[in-house]
């Protein structure tokens, strides 16, 4: 009986090592098999890149970042050359770029640039008998604190806060004696009125925007 069971137990042994060392064998051919394949394949056919592979990029393959830049270029390059052949606008006085507009009619001062008005203002005008020239000139003087000679007494009236010209005087006509332009006014009541001699009387802080937005040389044109 012993001799019996001994047999069957190294039967049973045997069986179990041949069985291992099969599966083994088995295990080592497959694993051979992937390693000889060229690509990983999905079932589903993609390809999957791994972390050891090599994914080598043909010569027209261009990164989204670059494409995007290279799509854009063009637009870049046409902004560039608009803001280089644009002239940078300024917003300084400029005999040729601004022209003042007087309209007898309303009494009012057009300040216009590029031709379109930046500014309006109100304005006195010459009463009766010395009336405001009409034409065309050019502003030939400009003053601050001026000093102001009555054309009819010669009375000579200083700078200062009860000055009839104001703190602003921006001449642009002259008969070689007496001379007109615009100036401020100590009594802002008369603003609009044909009061003057002649000259564009305007309110304080008014004349004071005119002051800046004018210079020596812009056109002036006075209607009726």
């Amino acid at each position: 009986m012993a001799t019996v069971r001994n047999e069957s137990v190294t039967r049973m042994a045997m069986l179990l090592c041949f069985g291992t060392g099969f599966l083994s064998l088995a295990v080592h051919w497959q694993v051979s098999d992937l390693m000889k394949s060229p690509t990983n394949q999905e079932p589903d056919g993609i390809y999957v890149a791994r972390v050891t592979d090599t994914i080598a990029k043909p010569k027209s393959f261009i990164p989204e970042e670059k494409h995007k830049a290279n799509l854009y270029r063009p637009i870049q390059s046409q902004l560039a050359k608009a803001s280089a052949t644009q002239k940078p606008y300024s917003v300084l006085a400029s005999a040729d770029q601004t022209h003042v507009v007087v309209d007898l009619s309303d009494r009012r001062v057009y300040v216009q640039r590029q031709n379109q008005v930046i500014a309006s203002y109100p304005t006195g005008i010459g009463k009766k008998g010395w009336e405001t020239p009409t034409g065309s000139f050019q502003i030939e003087n400009m003053r601050r604190n001026p000093v102001w000679r009555h054309p009819i007494t010669n009375k000579v009236f200083p700078a200062g806060v009860n000055s009839p010209l104001g703190d602003r005087w921006i001449g642009f006509w002259s008969d070689g004696h007496n001379k007109i332009g615009f100036h401020g006014t100590p009594d802002d009541n008369l603003v609009g009125s044909p009061v003057s001699h002649g000259c564009l009387r305007m309110r304080t802080p008014d004349v004071r925007l005119l002051y800046q937005q004018v210079r020596v040389g812009t056109t002036v044109e006075v209607r009726q």
